[in-house]
């Protein structure tokens, strides 16, 4: 697959996709099938079928952040949310949304990062849980915790080599089903799917020899 971006643009919005990023969720394609066609050979982004504040609407439901857009009618840029949040994918990876810092590598409002140890597309997921039939609960026992003082702002997410991955900064940690697991501003998350205390990293990946 090609990793180059692809853009899409009206004339009052420019889509931006990163294939690099899809995990395949398919939520673009099953809500707007008219503006992301699948199965065509050719174009089959057409932002000229939606309104400016459709495409947001797209763009924001992409958990990978695959999906952005810039507003071509001086309408504002996309923002980072009002709290930071990390969403727990019942066999599948966290989902970020949030003022991300990753690793060096960019900037970021959404991304999907693996918590199965066999992306091949390292620190981002590429749907490898759904090949290697990882298991892992999207509904941990939630873990009491004050509120924080602040619940936005930015999130710097590091990467230990062949280890976690280091959260810094204020997130809420939520389930499948939206409940709150844990509040706080510095996290350890298990990338290597061997953790017997998933989402969290136990010191398994050095037991089992992963490596990134």
């Amino acid at each position: 697959m090609s990793h180059l971006i692809e853009t899409a643009q009206s004339k009052t919005v420019r889509v931006r996709f990163n294939p690099k990023k899809c995990i395949h969720s398919r939520g673009c394609i099953l809500s707007r099938p008219d503006v992301f066609v699948p199965n065509v050979v050719g174009e089959w982004i057409h932002p000229e079928l939606a309104t400016p504040e459709e495409i947001e609407e797209l763009a924001h439901q992409c958990p990978s952040g695959a999906i952005q857009y810039d507003r071509l009618d001086g309408g504002p840029p996309e923002t980072p949310p009002k709290v930071n949040l990390v969403r727990i994918r019942e066999n599948g990876p966290l989902a970020f949304d949030g003022d991300l810092e990753i690793a060096g590598l960019e900037s970021a409002i959404r991304a999907t990062l693996c918590r199965c140890g066999a992306s091949k597309n390292k620190p981002y997921c590429d749907s490898s849980h759904a090949a290697i039939g990882f298991q892992a609960t999207g509904e941990p026992k939630a873990i009491e915790s004050p509120a924080l003082a602040v619940r936005n702002g930015k999130v710097q997410i590091d990467l230990k080599t062949n280890g976690p991955l280091i959260v810094s900064g204020p997130i809420e940690l939520v389930s499948g089903t939206g409940k709150t697991i844990l509040k706080t501003t510095n996290a350890a998350f298990c990338r290597c799917g061997a953790s017997a205390n998933k989402p969290f990293c136990d010191g398994s990946h050095s037991k089992i020899g992963f490596t990134s």
